[in-house]
């Protein structure tokens, strides 16, 4: 789906987009004559998840005004080569830092090497890249979120009575590590149920590029191929949406448990109206902060502090990391989210949803 670019017009028009969709601060200098510390980040895109505008980008901005450093936040919007492109313009104004959430680990390590030739310290955020150069890592214990996921689900399952149900499973993208570490978690837990005959093992598939539109018609064809999935593990809110919509269309959705992750207002509203079973909060402030403090330790010259190690299987090394714990949410602690201040009450108690929020406690 990616779509390249062959006309020296179009690279024009790419290269005004990308300034104005990026954002940064003040000057070059420190007042003093020195060169004040500039951190460059990209996003992947505002399609697969609302985190990445609505948090994470507001939370990065926040954190680096509080340090005084100069930052520049752009998102490729799924594109690999404005991707590459973002990376280049940022090389060449000279961040000293350079963080990452790669699209696939192709473009993401070519980008990492390039940094890495300048002199630019990397951090590969919430996605290793694998094979990539990235002297740190900062994101969840994503195999613990996919735990929580198949726990999740186990426990509605249980909730609901089920007998011997067949569970469809919607993995994120195959690029991405992280869906990866998904699987490992949650078919840790479903693998057992499976062999001993507990649920049935249904449909399996990837959805390329965390497409929730190809989600929708992915699982579409599963329910189609197999009438009888009585659950869906569902790797973020955006795929479990997408499986949601089909169920509804089929009169079906709050009969069959689907899974989510990310916290949004949507996975939140639809746990909220009993159409999905579960999420998995992820508290981003923690994933920036944590992003912040060690890009701006690096862009002084200093080591960063970390608290594990990750294992690149791929490039065969291991990576110092920054790993934050995630949290399983249920209709009886979306109030914990807002509490959190990462949703507002504004935007998930809006029409039918006030009444609910009222009933769970939201305040």
């Amino acid at each position: 789906m990616r779509k390249g670019l062959v006309l020296v017009g179009t690279s024009m028009v790419l290269m005004t987009s990308l300034a104005a969709c990026g954002s940064s601060s003040g000057d070059d200098g420190a007042g003093d004559g020195t060169k004040k510390p500039k951190i460059g980040v990209i996003l992947p895109d505002s399609k697969s998840s609302a985190r990445w505008e609505d948090a994470d980008r507001p939370l990065l901005t926040a954190a680096f005004k509080a340090a005084g450093v100069d930052y520049d936040i752009q998102n490729a919007e799924g594109d690999k080569q404005a991707f590459q492109t973002i990376a280049d313009q940022m090389i060449t104004k000279g961040v000293n830092v350079l963080v990452i959430v790669n699209l696939d680990s192709g473009t993401g390590k070519a980008v990492l090497a390039k940094a890495k030739s300048q002199g630019v310290a990397t951090i590969d955020y919430d996605r290793l890249t694998l094979g990539g150069s990235a002297q740190y890592y900062v994101s969840f214990d994503n195999t613990a979120v996919g735990k929580l996921q198949g726990e999740g689900l186990g426990k509605c399952l249980t909730d609901l009575k089920a007998e011997k149900p067949v569970v469809a499973e919607l993995n994120g993208s195959p690029t991405d590590n992280n869906a990866t570490l998904f699987a490992q978690g949650y078919n840790s837990v479903l693998d057992p149920k499976y062999a001993s005959g507990e649920y049935g093992k249904g449909p399996n598939q990837s959805v390329p590029d965390w497409d929730n539109a190809q989600a929708g018609t992915v699982f579409e064809q599963m329910l189609t191929s197999e009438p009888k999935i009585g659950g869906v593990l569902a790797a973020n809110d955006g795929l479990g949406n997408a499986a949601i919509a089909v169920l509804r269309k089929n009169h079906r959705n709050g009969q069959v448990p689907v899974t989510g992750q990310d916290a949004t207002v949507q996975g939140l509203q639809n746990i909220l109206a009993g159409d999905q079973c579960m999420t998995v909060y992820k508290a981003v402030k923690k994933e920036a902060d944590a992003t912040a403090r060690l890009a701006v330790s690096l862009a002084k010259g200093e080591k960063g502090k970390t608290n594990a190690t990750v294992n690149d299987p791929e490039g065969k090394r291991d990576v110092a990391a920054v790993l934050e714990t995630p949290t399983a949410i249920y209709r009886d602690n979306v109030k914990d989210v807002v509490a959190d201040g990462y949703v507002t009450k504004a935007d998930l108690c809006t029409g039918k949803y006030a009444a609910l929020c009222a009933k769970y406690g939201i305040q």
